[in-house]
């Protein structure tokens, strides 16, 4: 298992799978570009010899065992992060209550957002605790930023005729259905603080009882989310509170709790919110 630099992985970390030794093949039949591409040198062989590319996302494990965590070419990029969607499909599938998954990624509101679509291996009779159980088991074995925004449940995969999975049947995941039943902001400040989270959630309006994950937010809007309420508000809410409360409702009565800033501060604050919207 390499990296890209065809350096060797350690134990349990994802790379591609290469193929050597006396069998490797000399190359594709009449195809050189295609040999090319998959017949590289053998950065730990002969000179002259070769390594066959097989596009196979793998891991090693200590006991010997290496596991299949998909395609190399389902690797996509992700606010800067590079992320291996076999990596996410593998940790659900370690989930007793998943039977099929898929991760893609897909054009959101606020840019790439990453999409689990899964059938369950028994009937859920709540997906709002379902949902909830997937994304606390993800978070406790990678990082935020691959865990996915959206969790779409199927009774089955939509299939091409010759059984492959077709990737362009998959629903396209709709941030206003993961809304909760709406419950209006009442105070002034949650009116406030709810007119920020949808302008940059991109939503029509948000209730108290919204999650701020499962209607398309991650660590960017956080940051813009926490620079607004300061910068209009004048509350020094920590960026943390966003990943602490989750819900319009706790993060209102989080931000009741801290004190205005100085001039001073709006003024740097204001400054970098600018320069974070023209990114």
């Amino acid at each position: 298992m390499l990296d890209s630099q065809l350096n060797l992985q350690p134990i349990g970390v994802a790379g591609e799978l290469y193929l050597g030794g006396e069998g490797v093949a000399r190359g594709y039949l009449e195809r050189p570009a295609l040999t090319a591409e998959r017949f590289v040198p053998d950065p730990f062989g002969k000179p002259g010899s070769r390594v066959y590319r097989s596009g196979d996302l793998t891991r090693g494990r200590a006991d010997g065992v290496v596991d299949y965590l998909g395609r190399v070419d389902h690797q996509v990029k992700i606010r800067g992060f590079r992320i291996e969607l076999g990596e996410i499909e593998a940790r659900l599938r370690e989930q007793d209550s998943v039977g099929e998954t898929v991760v893609v990624a897909q054009e959101g509101p606020n840019g790439k957002q990453l999409v689990a679509y899964v059938v369950p291996a028994i009937a859920q009779p709540n997906e709002t605790e379902f949902r909830d159980s997937l994304r606390r088991a993800l978070k406790t074995r990678l990082p935020d930023y691959m865990v996915p925004t959206h969790f779409m449940f199927l009774a089955q995969m939509p299939l091409t005729p010759n059984g492959k999975l077709d990737r362009k049947g998959l629903p396209e995941p709709d941030a206003s259905l993961m809304q909760q039943h709406y419950v209006a902001p009442q105070t002034e400040l949650e009116q406030q603080i709810a007119a920020i989270w949808a302008e940059i959630l991109h939503l029509p309006r948000v209730g108290l009882d919204d999650n701020f994950f499962e209607v398309g937010g991650h660590s960017l809007l956080a940051i813009q989310i926490t620079s607004r309420v300061q910068a209009e508000l004048g509350l020094e809410v920590p960026l943390v509170e966003v990943f602490q409360t989750e819900t319009l409702r706790a993060y209102v009565q989080a931000a009741a709790t801290f004190r205005a800033g100085s001039a001073e501060d709006f003024d740097d604050l204001r400054d970098f919110l600018s320069e974070l919207e023209a990114i």
